[in-house]
């Protein structure tokens, strides 16, 4: 568990659970930022950001590449409302990984998310939040 993330307003809370989209940002290998958007996932009791994507995509290359020093930066907006989760992140193609993002997925959007072949789910280690409503 995080501090950053157990510790979170009921408000900051309830807003991450609604069925928003958001940015997500890695790190290409040449060190410039890589932003695109994405329905994520928050799980505050385990500080997890997860993201269900295909393993050739640039966000999960980028995350692949970085390594132990990956990480990755979630915006989830709405107005002048919002949340950023940063943390390290990791890329997995662990069944049972990717069978609780999804089940997470589903939970949060109402809908499973695509399930194409090359499936995998990216993890941010949540450690640090951004937010006016803290």
């Amino acid at each position: 568990m995080s501090p950053a993330t157990t510790e979170l307003p009921p408000a900051v809370r309830a807003f991450l659970a609604a069925p928003h989209t958001a940015t997500l940002t890695t790190i290409r290998p040449d060190g410039t930022p890589h932003v695109t958007p994405v329905r994520f996932t928050f799980d505050a009791a385990a500080g997890l950001a997860r993201v269900t994507t295909r393993s050739g995509t640039r966000k999960a290359r980028n995350v692949a590449a970085g390594g132990p020093m990956a990480r990755g930066a979630l915006c989830q907006a709405d107005g002048f409302r919002w949340v950023t989760l940063e943390g390290q992140a990791v890329v997995s193609d662990d069944g049972t990984r990717i069978a609780d993002a999804v089940r997470r997925y589903t939970d949060r959007y109402r809908r499973a998310p695509p399930s194409p072949p090359d499936l995998v789910v990216i993890e941010i280690s949540v450690d640090h939040v951004l937010s006016p409503h803290l």
